[in-house]
């Protein structure tokens, strides 16, 4: 163990700070085109379904099919499987930017439960009500479903850029850049558990934080 050697403030800008600025990136990018993605997928399930607004038996099962694929494989073992793809689209099959295709292909199928499971919930009685008045389908997803179950979706997707967070610190093992990567390249491997644990506290921070702004919205929203 290296504790008595640990130059852990000759590390914040060398390595620290650049890997939170890495993790941020990883984790804004990742979490809105995976959010974005997943509202229309979970939207297109639940308008599709048997008891939709427009069922549609073969988009439903294309849907529903290719989400609970995906979202059997394991991060780790899925962005490993994209890397010839990601390196096709990218250029390369390390760094942020190279993480942020294999990462939101993982994590969309995530997302798009989540959404999917906050519309299930709105009251049909109020769809139904909106569909009396003549509203259009657009209208009664927009005005009815998302502003209804907005207080549920703010609490799953905060739920879900907490998953996201972790799902980038697992991709640092492959080469994803950010607080994983650091925490496992000069913590883990050179055995400095100081480096290593002040990562881990931040990545804690992190996650704290989203949390608490999560909360302040979900009250706000309720």
């Amino acid at each position: 163990m290296n504790f008595g050697t640990t130059r852990l403030f000759d590390y914040l800008e060398s390595i620290v700070y650049r890997s939170v600025f890495e993790t941020l990136q990883m984790l804004f990018a990742i979490s809105v085109l995976s959010i974005l993605l997943g509202l229309i997928l979970a939207v297109l399930l639940v308008l599709t379904d048997k008891d939709g607004l427009w069922p549609q038996k073969t988009i439903f099962i294309s849907i529903n099919a290719f989400t609970n694929l995906v979202r059997s494989f394991p991060n780790l073992i899925l962005i490993v499987a994209l890397i010839p793809l990601t390196r096709q689209l990218v250029g390369t099959s390390v760094g942020v930017a190279a993480a942020i295709f294999p990462l939101t292909v993982a994590t969309t199928p995530v997302a798009t439960r989540l959404i999917e499971g906050a519309l299930r919930e709105v009251d049909k009685q109020v769809i139904e009500a909106a569909q009396s008045f003549g509203a259009s389908t657009m209208q009664i997803v927009v005005k009815v479903m998302l502003r209804e179950s907005l207080p549920r979706l703010v609490s799953n997707m905060t739920l879900f850029i907490i998953n996201v967070l972790g799902a980038t610190t697992i991709a640092g093992a492959i080469g994803a850049g950010g607080l994983g990567g650091s925490a496992l390249t000069f913590g883990y491997q050179r055995f400095d558990n100081i480096l290593m644990y002040t990562i881990v506290a931040l990545i804690l921070v992190l996650v704290l934080c989203i949390q608490v702004v999560g909360n302040i919205l979900y009250k706000k929203l309720k």
